[in-house]
């Protein structure tokens, strides 16, 4: 299951949400998402647990969760429906 994280703290990294996650399963990946030319965080993430029982209990466990002094957002990801690109002239 994808799971998305908001509200984050911009000092949170990819293994701290590794790390606090795998506390209720397995967890496949955890990234922060990234300004493209700042490289700084844009205050969101996704994790990846393989597990939906694990994932779903992640999910209740820290929804509101203080991290960094910010209460975490966090629920299941919507998958973006993928658009045509339309060419550039």
């Amino acid at each position: 299951m994808n799971i998305f994280i908001g509200n984050l703290s911009y000092g949170v990294e990819d293994g701290d949400l590794a790390d606090l996650f795998a506390q209720y399963g397995d967890v496949e990946s955890a990234r922060v998402i990234k300004d493209r030319e700042t490289g700084r965080s844009r205050g969101f993430a996704f994790v990846v647990m393989n597990d939906d029982t694990d994932a779903n209990s992640a999910i209740e466990a820290l929804n509101g969760f203080d991290l960094n002094g910010r209460p975490l957002r966090v629920n299941q990801a919507i998958e973006k429906e993928r658009r045509e690109r339309r060419p550039r002239y």
